[in-house]
């Protein structure tokens, strides 16, 4: 999940700007251009998960049943992705360096989530602080969901739905509000 994240995110605060004419020449919805971000996102993750079933055939000789639990995490991680992106795109056009600043924000993400090392490695303290990332919810329930044969644990589950619909709306909410003066900042 962290590679559909990290590259809609990274892109976002470039897409409106990066389509300046869709602002200013065309009446289009510019609120799709992020979504566009999520569904490229989307479509690698198709396939990654795809040849990643297959290695599991291959070396296991099976497929677990709990793959089928994949949808009751793709749906939060593409609502919280939507909603970070429109976030982002928003207000990229108004503070240029954001790009940058997302970039390095990203790397400290990524290391602040067990995708590289098992969760038992963190330290006792730290995991009630780092168990509030919606990815590190996320990336434990693709483990547990791919490689252990496990259902998504509901508590967990259900706050990420709950924190994904918050960013979600938050985000178009946000987007919708920052998107009047886009064709004065550019």
């Amino acid at each position: 999940p962290w590679l559909p994240f990290s590259e809609a995110a990274g892109r976002a605060p470039f897409v409106i700007l990066e389509h300046r004419n869709f602002v200013k020449k065309l009446v289009f919805p510019l609120e799709t251009l992020p979504i566009n971000l999520v569904a490229a996102g989307l479509v690698t993750e198709a396939f990654a998960i795809v040849i990643f079933l297959i290695g599991l055939l291959l070396a296991r000789g099976t497929v677990p049943w709990s793959a089928l639990w994949l949808p009751v995490l793709l749906v939060p991680q593409v609502l919280f992705t939507a909603g970070v992106c429109w976030i982002l795109a928003a207000v990229g056009v108004y503070f240029r360096d954001l790009g940058q600043i997302i970039g390095f924000l990203l790397t400290l993400w990524f290391f602040l989530t067990p995708i590289c090392y098992p969760v038992e490695s963190l330290p006792a303290a730290a995991l009630p602080a780092l168990s509030k990332n919606p990815l590190f919810v996320l990336v434990r329930g693709y483990r547990g969901v791919l490689l252990e044969g496990s259902a998504p644990p509901f508590s967990s589950t259900w706050k990420l739905w709950l924190v994904a619909a918050l960013v979600f709306f938050g985000g178009h909410a946000c987007f919708y509000k920052l998107r009047k003066n886009f064709a004065d900042v550019i």
